[in-house]
């Protein structure tokens, strides 16, 4: 059978090429881990999954593919790290070769949201509580991702384009 592949599409778009039911999962790709989080059905709350350890391509993909067959994910929305002028630079390059990458492997349409600010605006709240480094590090790269698949939700809920 023939599988139809997905490109990158705009967040506006992204919500019309799910199926009734189906899941958005959000990513925060960092060097060593990618923070995961889900939507819920109704495209509304974003909820923490956890963090993939990064290994080689194929073993992060086989853990990603066993969290989207597990929530009924049809579409991805992938943290775009934007340096704070709004230019590209090498982060992004990698995160859209990520992307292109998971595009070859499969048919599930990807959207990208400025994650600029994403790490700040989760850290601040645990310096506050006072946790420890150790554990605002575990924690950081998968509030990180429902910070980012929260505010796509919102942004695509108000259908404000993204980029």
């Amino acid at each position: 059978m023939l599988r139809r592949r997905m490109p990158v599409i705009p967040l506006q778009e992204l919500r019309a090429a799910l199926s009734s039911g189906q899941r958005l999962l959000g990513l925060d790709l960092g060097e060593k881990t990618i923070g995961v989080a889900v939507s819920d059905s109704l495209l509304a709350v974003a909820t923490a999954v956890g963090t993939v350890q990064r290994k080689k391509f194929a073993t992060d993909l086989a853990a990603l593919r066993q969290i989207m067959a597990e929530r009924n994910v049809g579409g991805l929305v992938i943290g775009l790290p934007l340096n704070m002028d709004g230019s590209e630079g090498p982060r992004c390059q990698s995160v859209r070769q990520f992307a292109r990458n998971l595009l070859a492997q499969g048919d599930l349409p990807v959207a990208f949201w400025d994650e600029r600010m994403s790490t700040l605006a989760v850290t601040r709240p645990m310096l506050e509580a006072d946790l420890s480094r150790g554990k605002r590090a575990r924690a950081v790269d998968t509030l990180a991702a429902t910070y980012i698949l929260q505010g796509a939700l919102d942004a695509a809920a108000r259908n404000q384009p993204s980029r």
